[in-house]
């Protein structure tokens, strides 16, 4: 098994047992153990500060509230008046406690004309899904994510002309002379949402409550396979660890199995991902919360929560808590700009961190050609060249070792002759020659496993990177995160690997090795017939750049072959 070519071969199915891998159902990391809750209160600009609560008299953090089951589909449950939002990017529906409908405007659902928007957050049962936050005491009346109401009465909102933002306050009122007023701040231009809760106490006693901002979803049914781009992105819930760790569990019947991940984070934030677009809260980064997941409704649904920061508020003073919400698409640029810590993982390049850190370089470099040449494909291309460059040492090296061994194939042909089905004893031989003639049969290998790292990282870059949703190329591509619809770049991939192997040497290589190689070409053409095109035009292009300099490298340093004659008994 010392043969370049059997190497080769066990490199190839790596990266095909690697892609598997991904695709499969992958488990997160087993949950940190639970960790005793704490608060912290954010105080009102107006009037004194009140207390936080320490761990002595504040007792117990207050439970999380109970999700509700769904109704039936008859039911006609009582609902809170509802305010329509409307900025230049998004259209929301909220009722102060819950943002029920989220349209992003600027992301069509396909490229069919007259295709209505991406539809995020959604209230019908199939594809429910929804941001929720309220408030739990365990003394006082408390308002939950229904109990909050417009202030100024319901109607619709619309960002006016040029206004950088807009605000929609809602309000509860407790019996104890408590008001917790609730503000959404929408910013032009911006998928980020300041959510912002004012405690006033104008009561005659103490009122301490804890905080709780949720997403709650019914996991969607997405069609497993090649030939769904949407299948191959990770689809689930994500968070920010105790341990600075980004940490992620996937939707499936498992949700919880390890555990429904009762921890203690200071600044960490909860995400829902799937393909191309995500929701997140995101709590002030001097917050301490407690991170939970759970499957509410005899599990048909996947809920992830945070509770904190906690507040006592005196009589005559307030208290104010802040967090973020994030509905949108993963736009790398604007995630960066929401400065919280590890809040870039979102956009899910791996679960592995050298990935995940190899796809960020590539998307920068990416996003670079990108601002200069105008076009995604054509950046590709643009990448596939530095990457060519960066790698021409390594390369070179390979191809100098295929020559070099395509030059003394003759010999190594004899050399088999000549020892027949005494194995041992032609592997003795063929390594003597390689010996005498300076060939490191292992030459070849190293280049291959360098840039397979840089292969995965870039499959995950063009399922991951939303700039290229629905991004054309030229003439028949005109979606480069979409399978080629007429496999013309498969086929031409098919193409290169077929004359890339006819141009590698295969010294000593048995009938069924020959076999095994020969089929290599259709099956990769088979996998990457439903890949995303840009991720095969990334392929055939690196594979044809490689293919010619394996051609000028042969031609300089494989001729003439050196004669069978020329072996010495």
């Amino acid at each position: 098994m010392n043969q370049t070519r059997v190497f080769l071969i066990f490199a190839w199915l790596m990266v095909a047992t690697l892609l598997w891998m991904e695709w499969g159902k992958e488990k997160a990391a087993p949950a940190a153990p639970a960790v005793p809750a704490q608060t912290s209160v954010s105080p009102g600009s107006t009037v004194p500060a009140a207390t936080t609560p320490s761990a002595a008299t504040s007792g117990s953090v207050p439970s999380a509230p109970t999700v509700a089951p769904m109704p039936a589909a008859t039911a006609q449950a009582a609902v809170a008046p509802r305010v329509t939002v409307k900025t230049d990017v998004l259209r929301l529906v909220l009722d102060g406690g819950s943002v029920l409908e989220a349209d992003l405007l600027h992301y069509p659902q396909s490229r069919t004309p007259g295709s209505g928007p991406v539809r995020l957050f959604s209230e019908d049962p199939q594809h429910f899904y929804t941001a929720e936050s309220g408030w739990v005491s365990n003394a006082a009346k408390a308002p939950d994510h229904h109990a909050f109401r417009p202030e100024n009465g319901a109607g619709d909102v619309v960002l006016p002309d040029g206004a950088d933002s807009v605000s929609v306050p809602f309000v509860w009122q407790g019996p104890d002379g408590v008001t917790i007023r609730r503000t959404y701040t929408f910013k032009r231009a911006s998928y980020e949402i300041t959510v912002q809760d004012q405690v006033v106490n104008a009561g005659a006693g103490t009122w301490q409550g804890t905080v709780y901002r949720q997403l709650l979803r019914t996991p969607p049914q997405i069609k497993s396979g090649m030939t769904n781009p949407e299948s191959f992105s990770f689809n689930g819930a994500t968070w920010w660890d105790k341990d600075g760790k980004y940490q992620r569990r996937k939707f499936d019947e498992d949700y919880v199995e390890d555990g429904r991940v009762d921890q203690q984070v200071k600044g960490g934030w909860i995400a829902i991902l799937q393909h191309h677009f995500f929701s997140a809260w995101i709590p002030s980064t001097d917050d301490t919360t407690v991170i939970s997941l759970d499957n509410p409704n005899n599990g048909a649904r996947a809920l992830i929560r945070e509770m904190g920061p906690g507040v006592n508020v005196g009589p005559g003073q307030q208290a104010t808590t802040t967090a973020r919400l994030w509905v949108g698409p993963k736009l790398v640029d604007k995630i960066q700009a929401i400065n919280a810590p590890g809040i870039d993982r979102v956009v899910d390049y791996s679960q592995f961190a050298i990935l995940a850190l190899l796809g960020q370089g590539l998307f920068w470099v990416l996003n670079f050609l990108h601002g200069f040449i105008g076009n995604w494909g054509w950046s590709i291309i643009g990448l596939v060249i530095l990457v060519k460059l960066v790698l021409y040492p390594l390369s070179a090296a390979q191809y100098k070792s295929f020559a070099k061994m395509r030059k003394f194939q003759p010999r190594i042909q004899q050399l088999k002759e000549r020892y027949g089905d005494d194995k041992q004893k032609f592997q003795v031989a063929m390594m003597e020659l390689y010996k005498k003639e300076k060939i490191n049969p292992m030459g070849g290998c190293l280049p291959i496993l360098v840039q397979m790292p840089v292969f995965l990282a870039l499959y995950w870059v063009l399922v991951e990177t939303v700039e290229l949703r629905q991004a054309p190329w030229f003439a028949w591509i005109q979606d480069l995160t979409a399978r080629d619809p007429y496999f013309i770049l498969p086929i031409l991939n098919m193409l290169v690997m077929w004359l890339t192997q006819k141009m590698t040497p295969a010294p000593g290589m048995d009938p069924m090795q020959q076999k095994m190689m020969q089929f290599m070409p259709l099956v990769f053409g088979v996998m990457m017939a439903f890949f995303p095109s840009g991720l095969v035009l990334y392929w055939v292009t690196n594979g044809a750049l490689g293919l010619l300099q394996q051609w000028w490298m042969t031609k300089r340093h494989g001729e003439p072959a050196t004669p069978k004659t020329s072996v010495a008994k």
